[in-house]
């Protein structure tokens, strides 16, 4: 069985290498440290999933979000939006972006493992 590739986008490396400590025996990680950068990686990485951060810089995880769910070579990758913003409104406007599921930071290792396993056997 091939490990399943997951491109993480977030501006914090740090979240990068805790993921890749803590999930790197079951995925392959890949990183991307803004929407721009993932844009280029998703065509090259050819992900099964997109881990992606709501808060960052220049274009955030809304705008990245629909950018990838309305490219047609692209659309068809789930994307699991990962935010510490907690409240309904920022959780509807994830899911408007095109989003698959949305998690809340800090988040159980064990639920986002379950989670991209479940959206990797999708693609």
């Amino acid at each position: 069985m091939h490990k399943i590739n997951v491109l993480l986008v977030d501006d914090e490396y740090f979240n990068f290498e805790m993921l890749n400590i803590t999930l790197g025996d079951s995925f392959n990680i890949s990183y991307a440290k803004s929407g721009q950068e993932a844009l280029s990686k998703i065509v090259s990485d050819k992900p099964d999933v997109l881990l992606l951060d709501v808060c960052m810089p220049g274009l955030d995880g809304y705008d990245t979000c629909k950018l990838v769910k309305n490219t047609p070579e692209t659309k068809a990758i789930p994307i699991i939006m990962l935010s510490g913003l907690e409240n309904s409104q920022d959780k509807s406007e994830a899911f408007a972006s095109g989003c698959d599921d949305y998690v809340t930071k800090p988040f159980e290792i064990a639920e986002l493992k379950e989670k991209l396993i479940k959206f990797a056997k999708l693609t």
